[in-house]
């Protein structure tokens, strides 16, 4: 049906007033987290020979305005996994306050049974979650990755991302790290077989490394971030860590702005 006013002789606006289109706007499909506005960048992760190293900083960017400084996006759950998060900060909120739900429904149950959630049982409920709300057409637009140990006590590190897509890997990171992070890891972690090799405190001195880098290169991070370690212990964060900055090198690049080689 041909809606537009000049189809079925709709009298002129100057003596009737103009022709009000308001109640089309029902008709539109629903438009929900098409397009985020409040988004965290990287996320990195790699595994050792006892566990899992995790960090991501503490910047949630408006557009390109780096807004909100304090934003965790690390969170613990049932002392035995963490979640990192990327993309929209209003979507990590909501599964935030979900997995605080599911694990308050999980410590019942345990009391109950004597079992517990894995981090391998956590990333396939997640990636399920998300493809769920990816077929709804109303995606949750986050990129998460999930560390912990798995029902064999061994390290285990997934991801997941909008469409459900899941994937695993000795290291693992969103956004920039993609491409600044991960080729620092993988000259550690090339494959399974190499995490026996690394220690503890050789995991976090990498990652440390990467979040270096990505403060530097990347241009919506910050040089404050979260991480955490994640053993058969527990899981061990530290928040608001921060890491040392230097630019002694810009003066030496040369070619940019008022320079001269």
């Amino acid at each position: 049906m041909d809606h537009r006013p000049q189809a079925w002789g709709r009298p002129r606006d100057d003596v009737y007033g103009a022709y009000d289109a308001s109640y089309m706007n029902t008709n539109l499909p629903n438009q929900h987290t098409q397009s985020p506005i409040v988004t965290g960048t990287s996320v990195v992760a790699m595994k050792f020979k006892d566990g899992v190293v995790m960090a991501a900083d503490n910047l949630a960017s408006y557009g390109s305005l780096a807004r909100f400084t304090d934003v965790k996006r690390l969170r613990t759950f049932a002392d035995t996994s963490v979640i990192g998060f990327g993309g929209d900060v209003s979507d990590m909120q909501y599964l935030d306050r979900h997995l605080t739900e599911l694990g308050i429904d999980e410590a019942y149950q345990s009391d109950v049974g004597g079992h517990n959630l894995n981090a391998r049982n956590l990333h396939k409920y997640l990636s399920k979650l998300l493809y769920h709300r990816r077929s709804k057409f109303d995606p949750l637009w986050n990129h998460l990755l999930v560390a912990g140990m798995d029902e064999d006590d061994k390290p285990f590190l997934a991801a997941a991302d909008l469409l459900g897509t899941t994937f695993t890997s000795p290291s693992l990171s969103t956004g920039f790290g993609s491409m600044l992070a991960q080729p620092i890891m993988r000259k550690y972690v090339p494959d399974e077989a190499s995490v026996e090799n690394i220690t503890k405190e050789k995991a976090v001195e990498v990652i440390k490394e990467c979040m270096k880098v990505l403060f530097y290169r990347d241009a919506r991070s910050m040089d404050k971030y979260s991480l955490a370690i994640v053993t058969k212990d527990g899981v061990e964060l530290s928040e608001n860590k921060l890491e040392n900055q230097s630019w002694a090198f810009a003066d030496r690049i040369k070619g940019y702005g008022t320079q001269t080689v």
